[in-house]
């Protein structure tokens, strides 16, 4: 799938003011509720989200550095203390602040920063039950899923493809065909849902 840098800069804004409306409208026991990011509710995914528009490069070095070199442990740290300091409407007013900042995670491909948002976006809407994003947006963050990426995410679909029904993209490779929602296909192969307990709650 070629995809323009313009097409993905327009589908990024897009995802970011989606999410803003739909933030901006929860009420405030639903950024309480667990969302499928383990240990973050729904305050702290949103926090998460935010950090690329709240931190310099050496600020987000020196705090790695006090993490022990684990990016993981110092955006678990970041995302909890942002969402003690700031409210719901404050972490949705500086989303909408930057809908259009150029972000992108060092080292990733075209489509990293949508995924970004799509992904996390998605850890908010499917415990609220929210609206998903469109499955073609959907489609533009699995187009470059490969078994590496499957790997990072301990997603295990044992031979199995993927298949989106509602947008032109699949993913994994074997002689068992899964048609599956786009959404719902991200889901299992970013380790959110495993595939058979995905399978036997929809059957």
């Amino acid at each position: 799938m070629t995809i323009s840098s313009d097409h993905v800069t327009g589908e990024v804004r897009a995802e970011r003011e989606r999410l803003a409306d739909l933030f901006a409208g929860l009420a405030p026991e639903q950024w309480d509720v667990p969302s499928l990011c383990a240990g973050w509710r729904v305050r702290e995914v949103v926090a998460h989200m935010t950090m690329p528009y709240r931190t310099k490069p050496l600020r987000l070095l020196a705090g790695i550095v006090r993490a022990g070199f684990s990016f993981h442990r110092y955006a678990d740290r970041d995302a909890r203390a942002t969402a003690r300091r700031m409210d719901g409407a404050e972490l949705v007013a500086l989303l909408r602040r930057n809908l259009d900042n150029p972000w992108r995670p060092p080292g990733e491909g075209p489509v990293s920063a949508l995924s970004h948002d799509v992904i996390h976006g998605l850890d908010v809407t499917e415990p609220l039950g929210l609206p998903a994003p469109p499955p073609e947006r959907v489609a533009l963050v699995l187009a470059p899923v490969s078994p590496r990426h499957l790997k990072y995410f301990g997603a295990d679909i044992e031979g199995r493809r993927m298949t989106a029904t509602d947008a032109d993209v699949s993913v994994g490779e074997g002689p068992r065909d899964v048609p599956m929602a786009a959404k719902d296909i991200l889901l299992v192969a970013t380790g959110r849902v495993p595939l058979d307990g995905f399978q036997a709650r929809r059957g």
